[in-house]
């Protein structure tokens, strides 16, 4: 038994609000369950200085956890001067993933940050920042396409994630805290609407896993990541 109770394919219940922070040009306020993160999404009329020239923009994106997002207060990393490593390994991989699915020719010579504030942590803050992340990411598409802007979307696909691991020795989706300090074996999953893989991070945290067991976290990713491409698409239609 898992210690929500869940199934081992049951998601937490997740949720999806569009236009939550009225100032910018994309928003989403997603949950996980207890864990929730607010992503915004940033339109600025500059590029890098390193694609100035070749006609196409960029996305880009910026993670931090608020300091009572946690048990214990969490010291701002502003205070201390730099960020943690597995800050900017985490907001690497919100950007490169929200990029897979982005035609930056289109989007021309403009720049798209997508900032992924973490409220409240239970568990699977990465992947709750790439989920809510695509959503605020449309948003700003869709802002600027109302605006003439852009004459099509640059938006090529859905793109969502989902933490799986092995719990107890069962796979199971969508890890709590409880199960995500204590599971076997951690993966995160970076899927497509289409299917496709963006990226997978998956860590032995005791006995090496099989074969056997990693097809099983990957048939729950998928299925798991489908039901959050829907909930994606729900939430844009409103």
């Amino acid at each position: 038994m898992r210690p929500s109770g869940r199934a081992p394919n049951e998601m937490r219940q997740v949720s999806l609000e569009t236009g939550y922070a009225k100032k910018a040009e994309g928003s989403c306020f997603v949950r996980f369950g207890d864990t929730h993160v607010l992503c915004t999404a940033s339109l600025e009329e500059r590029i890098p200085p390193w694609l100035k020239g070749q006609g196409r923009g960029w996305v880009t994106a910026e993670y931090g956890m608020l300091p009572r997002s946690t048990d214990d207060r969490m010291r701002r990393e502003a205070s201390a001067g730099k960020q943690s490593g597995r800050t900017q390994e985490i907001q690497r991989l919100i950007g490169r993933s929200l990029r897979a699915v982005v035609d930056l020719q289109k989007l021309g010579e403009r720049q798209i940050t997508v900032d992924c504030d973490v409220i409240q942590a239970d568990g699977g803050t990465r992947t709750a920042s790439i989920t809510g992340g695509w959503v605020a990411l449309q948003q700003c598409v869709a802002w600027m396409m109302e605006r003439g802007m852009l004459t099509e979307s640059p938006l090529k696909d859905n793109v969502a994630a989902i933490s799986c691991g092995i719990f107890e020795g069962t796979p199971v989706s969508d890890l709590d805290y409880a199960e995500d300090s204590n599971a076997d074996t951690d993966a995160n999953f970076v899927m497509t609407g289409t299917g496709g893989i963006v990226e997978i991070q998956s860590t032995a945290e005791g006995e090496p896993f099989s074969e056997t067991e990693f097809r099983e976290l990957m048939g729950l990713a998928k299925a798991s990541i489908a039901d959050l491409v829907r909930l994606q698409n729900d939430a844009i239609k409103k």
